[in-house]
């Protein structure tokens, strides 16, 4: 089972990511003003996280007769409505999370949706943050996570929070060793791969992977 998210944020084609990315038996969730980009995917979330003030009062009429479960929390609230979301989709018996809708729109935002990858809550589950031909993941120390494309397609690499130690790959054309990608340098910006398949592993730390075209479909623990 898989948990989708909308998210409030720049969605140019919802109809087409969701062909993309929704399969038989995935959940529709909806963190709050992203109701609007499931509806413009012909998608009736199951569940709707938020403060429920970007639902106009028809609009939550009709998609409470459809069986959609309201998860209302009060706008004077510490946490985003996608962050709501993604902390409820933790506690479901979901492998993998996938984010669309993220990203676009206010860079703020946007930034908080790119950190919300690292919550610990997130830890064990897939989480990958999808925003056209981009996939984003967080990559924490202990993992290998294996990316699935062709040769050209780009990938990119950048430490969050800190440095990243221990950092190798395979399948990428400048390949890394057991290093060290430094916090606030470029140096793992626009690598890209030579085969169909890749990987990247992380002894210690955080490392956002940012994928155009490839997949991000498979993590392994390094001690599997």
């Amino acid at each position: 089972m898989r948990i989708i998210i909308f998210a409030n944020g720049v969605m140019d084609d919802p109809l087409a990511d969701a062909i993309r990315w929704i399969g038989p038996g995935d959940i529709i969730v909806a963190a709050n003003g992203g109701t609007r980009h499931a509806l413009d995917a012909e998608m009736i979330p199951q569940h709707i996280i938020g403060d429920l003030d970007s639902l106009e009062p028809k609009v939550r009429a009709q998609l409470k007769a459809s069986g959609t479960v309201f998860h209302a929390h009060p706008p004077a609230k510490d946490e985003t409505d996608l962050e709501l979301a993604l902390l409820w989709a933790a506690e479901q018996p979901a492998e993998t999370i996938v984010v669309l809708g993220a990203l676009g729109g206010r860079p703020d935002q946007a930034l908080a949706n790119l950190l919300l990858l690292a919550l610990p809550a997130l830890g064990d589950r897939e989480v990958l943050l999808a925003d056209g031909a981009w996939t984003i993941c967080c990559i924490r120390g202990g993992e290998t996570r294996v990316l699935h494309g062709s040769p050209g397609d780009t990938v990119s690499l950048i430490p969050l929070g800190g440095d990243a130690h221990g950092v190798s790959t395979t399948g990428l054309a400048y390949p890394l060793r057991d290093e060290t990608l430094h916090f606030g340098q470029a140096r793992g910006v626009s690598n890209e791969l030579v085969r169909e398949e890749a990987t990247v592993t992380v002894q210690e730390g955080l490392l956002w992977c940012l994928s155009k075209e490839s997949k991000l479909q498979k993590r392994e623990s390094n001690d599997s």
